[in-house]
């Protein structure tokens, strides 16, 4: 996409504080954004053609970084918790300038208007300004592309200021270390320094709308992917991190909505990004063709590396993090839905990583289990996706997305029940983690037989098919899939010492209840009965 003859005013960067920057690029298509990568040195072509860099220090999310400034518009409306953290008005003031100052150092910057929320209705425009080519070509990839009309009278809801280079003094600065990601919602504004890591870009976003669209539209944001049948059933993919989302959301035969942010109103579910951000950790043709051809020019690939003597990526090298990802618009997908809206859903999929090899690898739940583990949100972080996580390690996040959820989860959760109950939408467990035992110990989960059981749901298979519950979480269980082999079904069936897995099932269960104290007070008698049993 080319913007010919559309120039930057120079008010908005000076509005912004910017007065001596030289050289402003605004709005540069992928491929001069890719020139400018290679010009500075900061990066290098793969043999297929898309954009190879390294993020630096931090090649995650830093959670215990990300900041929501307290004010009068938040203080009694964010949730404050560990993930979101206060940091006072005086430090905002002070952080700002600080990026001021050093963006109006750099030599060079890179402007760039784009938008969030595919539906009109709720159209989010954003402005963001990076100190590094390959940060906008992130914004590019990722968020929704404004048409050059479109451009001419452009007006940011929202400004993103992006400083990787820049250090902050955490007792002046008010931070914990020197790198911070703030959020103020009086000012609108996000602000990013000493990472480069592109992910907390798009998750500064997400984290405004899920403020906003639940709050303000009455609109229900999700931490999703979404695709939708040739019959118009669009199917929902909740889940953390590493579970599956982008994978098991690009679907041949599906039409691919979005693979990680999406809204449901009371007419559609639509996506808020104009991207993919997939993980690329032992990504391979066979396995997952659509993420795989989308590495070619225009993708931004961060944090891997190649055979020696190559420029070939080596996609099984975690040498640098478990999380290396690649960018890429939409229509990198040959499936992809323009524009990304589809019908109300048919289908709900809570993706789970089990590190304990204990849940069944499907299972479907009632409205007061889907309620309960949609509260619980559990999964295993998976290594690399947040700063200092090396291994599957099991949590509970809230929602699926709690870290990125500045109300309180039961906003949420209600809005959620109500939209499942409204649309009598059936709702599944989906285990993309072990078998067989637990991680170390038991295989992941084929992903030839996730996809299998996916679509046997999808396309109403296993509905006649008899089912068992789970001894210990209730589920019902098929007792065969087409596709897949029936004894995996049962997880208990796949381990090999039996009082092994009922121990691990019963400590699970433990977690799970202990987990839940919090929410119990607010939860009815449906949702509190769909608690798993702890054997003594």
């Amino acid at each position: 996409m080319s913007y010919p003859t559309i120039v930057l005013p120079v008010q908005a960067l000076v509005k912004l504080g910017l007065q001596n920057t030289p050289n402003v690029h605004y709005q540069l298509t992928a491929e001069e954004l890719i020139q400018d990568t290679l010009r500075t040195g900061e990066g290098v072509l793969n043999d297929t053609g898309a954009l190879v860099i390294q993020t630096g220090e931090f090649t995650g999310r830093s959670p215990k970084d990300k900041f929501i400034v307290k004010d009068a518009i938040t203080a009694d409306t964010v949730n404050w918790n560990d993930f979101n953290i206060a940091i006072d008005e005086k430090y905002y003031d002070i952080i700002y300038k600080k990026i001021i100052q050093h963006l109006d150092k750099v030599p060079e910057l890179w402007v760039r208007d784009c938008y969030a929320c595919a539906d009109k209705r709720y159209q989010t425009n954003i402005r963001v300004v990076n100190e590094k080519p390959w940060n906008n070509l992130f914004a590019y990839n990722m968020f929704l592309r404004p048409t050059e009309a479109e451009l001419e009278n452009f007006t940011p809801d929202w400004q993103i200021l992006s400083a990787p280079s820049l250090k902050l003094n955490p007792e002046e600065c008010g931070t914990r270390q020197s790198n911070a990601a703030v959020v103020s919602f009086k000012h609108k504004t996000i602000l990013i320094a000493g990472t480069g890591y592109t992910g907390e870009i798009k998750k500064g976003i997400f984290t405004i709308l899920n403020y906003v669209l639940p709050q303000e539209k009455n609109v229900l944001s999700m931490h999703c992917s979404a695709n939708m049948g040739k019959d118009g059933d669009t199917a929902i993919f909740f889940g953390l991190s590493g579970t599956g989302k982008t994978t098991l959301s690009a679907d041949p035969n599906r039409k691919l909505i979005g693979d990680d942010e999406h809204a449901w109103t009371d007419d559609n579910i639509f996506n808020f990004e104009g991207g993919c951000y997939a993980k690329t950790i032992n990504l391979s043709e066979e396995k997952e063709p659509e993420i795989f051809n989308a590495i070619r020019p225009g993708a931004l690939v961060e944090n891997t590396t190649f055979f020696p003597g190559t420029n070939t990526i080596n996609f099984d090298d975690a040498s640098v993090t478990e999380n290396t990802r690649v960018s890429y618009p939409l229509h990198f997908i040959s499936n992809a839905l323009e524009p990304s809206i589809g019908g109300l859903p048919k289908n709900i999929f809570f993706l789970t990583c089990d590190a304990f090899g204990v849940l069944p690898p499907i299972s479907r739940l009632t409205p007061g289990q889907a309620m309960y583990q949609f509260i619980s949100g559990y999964t295993a972080k998976v290594a690399g996706t947040e700063a200092g996580v090396t291994e599957p390690k099991p949590t509970f996040s809230a929602c699926f997305g709690a870290p990125f959820l500045p109300l309180h989860p039961a906003k949420y959760a209600a809005m959620l029940g109500k939209k499942m109950q409204e649309n009598k939408v059936n709702v599944w467990l989906i285990n993309t983690g072990w078998s067989g035992g637990a991680y170390g110990e038991g295989s992941r989960m084929k992903l030839k037989y996730t996809r299998a059981m996916i679509s046997a749901a999808l396309d109403g298979s296993l509905n006649n098919i008899p089912t068992t519950n789970d001894a210990v979480f209730g589920f019902a269980i098929p007792d065969s899939c087409p596709g897949v082999p029936a004894e995996i079904l049962t997880p208990r069936n796949t381990w090999e010492n039996k009082e092994a897995y009922d121990e691990k099932a019963s400590y699970l269960a433990g977690l799970f209840i202990s987990n839940f104290k919090k929410y119990k007070d607010g939860a009815d008698a449906a949702i509190i009965a769909a608690a798993p049993i702890q054997k003594q």
